[in-house]
């Protein structure tokens, strides 16, 4: 709900006044509560980064147990004082300028914690370490008591919950990112500078895809909504949907056996997903019209072929640009990410749907009214299109993983017998011993012929 400020009701009203006289509730507030949660989840995350390491972070930048547990109070000791500051902002002030005032600290604060790592000629890594730290422990007293009042202001009363639940559910969610993307960059100290400094294509290609994963989560949860209000029938919905499957198994086999002979990974993604996004702008047509079965099966088969046979090229391609990460952590956060996205995406298709009073031909057994879903479909297609878009512009990556491997043994492709390679490790060691080198002298001719003589 929006007052004139933007962000609160009129200046001559109390907030609970302006909540039982009714506001306009506005489609951009999903989009706010979006940011508000990136936000909470990224400060969380940025809070406990180091406790998951803290050996490592101790021999890196010498410092003391101490110290590095100090990393961790200053959240709680700056909340103390600072939270109520942040109440008295977020009532007096706004939490439009609360939110902003939060994502410049969070930034700064981040911005602060890496500047160590960078070669700047200093001294003392722990007052970098503890001022980004504590801007970003400021931070979190605005956005941490944010979801509340985003909820009360510009949710009605029945989505307030859910919207409350969204908010302050992106905080542990970040507590859970540090506690497995930590270990998984840190191997050793040599990799401390890794996670103060993030990896550009993995964060494009985990945000990117992982918002693919969740429109497809999206479609396959709503297709039956989506086609009944039409007139199809659950049978026909379900035939799509195995369609669907089918196809997206097949693609990715074949397109696994294509990227493993070319090792063509980018340009295979980013094909598919171009691929993907024009057919999930002709489902948001076609979807809403009636009598057109041939067309929507041949669509959704393409969803599945293009969409789902890039997943697999997607999670190698995470790997290779996020190497030396274990593959677990690589795959894993991607896919994390995408539940995580695929809630935010269901909940936004759904609360843009419509109940139309009129009659209707709808096949729907749900009791009630038919749903209009032409501005929830536009919308799938839209993001499909504007995560495709960022991700092939943006994206771009060397194959780390496939260089070690390549400059460790040239011959990694080959196929050898583990019991031989096991047993004779000294002939891949000191091939200048071998009896057939002719620069070196005939040991075994030698010794062959004493045996003769004797």
């Amino acid at each position: 709900m929006s007052g004139p400020a933007g962000d609160r009701p009129g200046a001559a009203e109390t907030p609970i006044l302006g909540a039982l006289r009714g506001h306009r509730v506005y489609a951009r507030r999903w989009v706010f509560l979006l940011v508000l949660s990136l936000l909470s989840c990224s400060n969380a995350t940025l809070w406990l980064s180091f406790a998951p390491v803290a050996d490592r972070i101790v021999q890196y930048f010498h410092l003391s147990t101490e110290q590095i547990n100090w990393l961790s109070l200053v959240y709680l000791a700056v909340s103390i004082p600072f939270g109520v500051v942040a109440i008295w902002v977020l009532d007096f002030v706004g939490l439009r300028w609360a939110t902003i005032l939060c994502a410049w600290l969070n930034f700064a604060g981040s911005v602060i914690r890496s500047l160590y790592c960078m070669d700047i000629g200093t001294q003392d890594p722990f007052a970098f370490l503890m001022g980004g730290q504590s801007l970003c422990a400021l931070a979190q007293t605005l956005v941490i008591f944010s979801p509340a009042k985003l909820a009360a202001l510009w949710f009605p009363e029945h989505q307030r919950a859910t919207a409350n639940m969204i908010g302050t559910m992106s905080n542990p969610l970040g507590i859970l990112v540090a506690n497995l993307l930590s270990p998984a960059l840190v191997k050793k100290e040599e990799d401390i500078p890794l996670m103060l400094v993030r990896n550009k294509a993995y964060v494009i290609l985990a945000v990117c895809f992982g918002g693919g994963i969740g429109i497809f989560s999206s479609f396959s949860a709503l297709l039956e909504q989506v086609l009944c209000v039409k007139g199809y029938s659950n049978e026909f919905a379900g035939f799509c949907e195995s369609l669907f499957i089918e196809f997206g198994v097949l693609g990715a086999l074949v397109l696994g056996l294509y990227v493993d002979r070319t090792k063509h990974f980018t340009g295979a993604l980013k094909i598919g997903l171009c691929l993907t996004s024009m057919v999930s702008v002709a489902f948001a047509l076609v979807s809403q019209l009636q009598g057109q079965t041939v067309a929507l099966a041949v669509i959704c088969s393409l969803f599945g072929l293009f969409g789902f046979s890039v997943a697999p090229v997607a999670m190698e391609l995470a790997v290779e640009c996020s190497f030396p990460v274990g593959e677990g952590a690589a795959a894993g956060l991607i896919f994390v990410l995408g539940q995580a996205e695929g809630v935010l995406i269901m909940v936004l298709l759904t609360a843009l749907t419509v109940r139309r009073a009129e009659p209707s031909f709808s096949t729907c057994q749900d009791g009630q009214g038919p749903l209009d879903w032409k501005v929830s479909v536009l919308l799938m297609a839209g993001l499909c299109t504007l995560f495709t878009c960022f991700l092939v512009f943006f994206f771009h990556t060397p194959y780390r993983r496939l260089e070690a491997e390549a400059s460790a043994s040239p011959s990694i492709q080959e196929d050898v017998c583990p019991a031989v390679e096991d047993h004779t490790p000294h002939l891949a060691a000191m091939p200048e011993a071998l009896p057939w080198d002719p620069t070196t002298p005939s040991t075994d001719a030698a010794g062959s012929s004493g045996a003769a003589h004797s």
